[in-house]
């Protein structure tokens, strides 16, 4: 399933309207035109596809300017980029400024990995305002996500299934069925998408970035990664360090990690926020409801979890509210400050009976639609990360290894530790232990952590710093929850990034915002 700490808060623009027709798949003829000279046609957005998570087409902007939606063609495999072609989705909106005054295109992307950028960048275009002053704000869905020849597993009877097993074996019954269940998913992603498995690396996106910035019409890239979009990032600077224009990097993911690492990171990242969450409930002037002290409102909920392992509650019908639906929606919630609130509500409910706000807040992260349609999220999530991820963990190893994990979280302990086996029976091989992110050359990267960050642990931006290369990372520090700072609306985090995306004005290495 899913490592919710592999996933980034994109998730939850998924709604519930079905687009009826998926701009997919590969061309089947080759070709001999050059690519870079291709002329995209800019046209009205459609709907988001159920790939990308359904829902409406984007509204206007607060200006009254229209979204516009348009589809670049990209080599399946950039090892023969004379061969055949996919069809990558991409949304912009030209500046709002003064046209002599524009940049370029700025390029998002906010994460996951298998997060639609074409139905992300609208949700969030508003605080993005600013910068669209002097860039065309750009997004798009990566090879394998939403529109763009999306990587396709289980269907949607199947994924309902597969998110209601126990994720946390505690004996060998349950241990054996979730290694079928795991086997059964893998098998379903090679049958049905035997041809992007191999093509859907972080290496192969970096490429695709870097046609797009041609077919832009742009000399440099101009680029805001958060999240898995900051390891996107850094393999972009390493393979083009000389391209690279003015970039950014929030929520930053630790580049030297192993997964295992990484997993065991994020088990201390999310205790960590599950602590300030439960600090911030009971040291207010009115009365937490789901505890007297920080420790009681995390020993009610490891109760819950323990009970929940036992019998599952009712949850959102006919599906219960399991233990691992239960801990995966909790995590959703600690990704924001903002949703601090549903995850009491959700809490108090559950302590009633009745699973359902956390059982959707577990259906956010799993990329799930009211209607009961799935959008690709889970399956470019694992598609993905097992491309890019060299290692590959069995569950005697992922056994000895629980004591270490449960030492770093009690709650997400063993949860994180059991993502391990996800890459276990792929059929593709990784490529790496971790990433290379090295960009001797490239101009300034100014690399944004958050200290109170679950999914991207705030360790993590001095790693990319000093993994970038000196001369290349300069670190910023926001004291704050939530994953993310820029989105926070900290004025100072905003008007550092701002400073340097819209002014070229590189902040003091080491400047601490709180």
């Amino acid at each position: 399933m899913p490592n919710p700490s592999r996933l980034s808060a994109t998730v939850l623009t998924a709604t519930a309207v079905l687009l009826s027709s998926l701009l997919t798949g590969c061309a089947d003829d080759s070709r001999d035109e050059d690519l870079t000279a291709q002329k995209l046609s800019w046209e009205e957005c459609p709907a988001p596809s159920q790939a990308e998570g359904g829902g409406d087409a984007p509204s206007p902007l607060p200006d009254g300017d229209e979204w516009r939606c348009a589809t670049m063609k990209a080599p399946l495999d950039w090892d023969d980029p004379e061969g055949d072609t996919i069809d990558l989705a991409l949304i912009r909106a030209e500046t709002s400024g003064d046209k002599s005054r524009r940049i370029g295109s700025l390029l998002f992307n906010f994460g996951g990995p298998g997060g639609s950028g074409v139905t992300t960048l609208p949700a969030f275009g508003e605080d993005y305002a600013k910068l669209r002053t002097r860039y065309d704000l750009v997004s798009f869905d990566p090879r394998g996500v939403g529109r763009s020849a999306p990587v396709e597993c289980e269907n949607d009877q199947q994924l309902d299934a597969y998110f209601q097993q126990d994720a946390t074996p505690d004996d060998a019954a349950e241990r054996a069925e979730l290694l079928e269940n795991t086997t059964d998913f893998n098998a379903a992603c090679e049958k049905n998408s035997e041809k992007m498995l191999p093509q859907v690396r972080t290496t192969d996106a970096a490429r695709d970035m870097d046609l797009m910035r041609q077919v832009l019409g742009d000399d440099k890239l101009h680029y805001f990664g958060v999240s898995y979009g900051t390891e996107l990032g850094g393999v972009y600077a390493h393979l083009f360090p000389q391209r690279v224009g003015r970039a950014v990097f929030d929520a930053v993911v630790d580049p030297t990690q192993t997964p295992e690492q990484g997993s065991l990171g994020q088990a201390r990242g999310f205790q960590r926020a599950l602590d300030n969450y439960a600090e911030d409930c009971t040291s207010k002037i009115e009365d937490c409801p789901v505890g007297d002290t920080a420790q009681d409102v995390k020993d009610r909920i490891a109760k819950l979890l323990a009970d929940l392992d036992r019998k599952p509650l009712p949850g959102i019908f006919p599906r219960d509210l399991t233990q691992t639906a239960a801990t995966n929606g909790i995590a959703q919630a600690l990704y924001s400050k903002d949703f601090w609130e549903y995850l009491t509500q959700g809490l108090e409910q559950a302590y009633t009976g009745d699973g359902r706000i956390l059982m959707l807040l577990s259906d956010s992260m799993n990329g799930r639609s009211e209607n009961g349609e799935y959008s690709n999220v889970a399956a470019a999530n694992v598609s993905i990360n097992c491309a890019d991820d060299k290692p590959r963990y069995t569950a005697d190893y992922v056994e000895s290894k629980l004591p270490e994990f449960r030492a770093a979280s009690e709650l997400f302990g063993d949860f994180l530790a059991w993502s391990m086996i996800s890459c276990t029976d792929w059929a593709v091989a990784g490529a790496a232990d971790h990433p290379d992110v090295s960009a001797p050359g490239s101009a300034p990267i100014l690399v944004v952590g958050n200290t109170g960050d679950p999914a991207t642990p705030y360790e993590g931006a001095r790693k990319m710093v000093q993994a970038l290369g000196e001369g290349v990372g300069v670190e910023l520090t926001y004291k704050g929850q939530g994953h993310g700072a820029y989105d926070s609306k900290n004025r100072c985090v905003q008007s550092a990034v701002d400073g340097y995306l819209l002014n070229g004005k590189v902040p003091a290495a080491g400047t601490v915002c709180s």
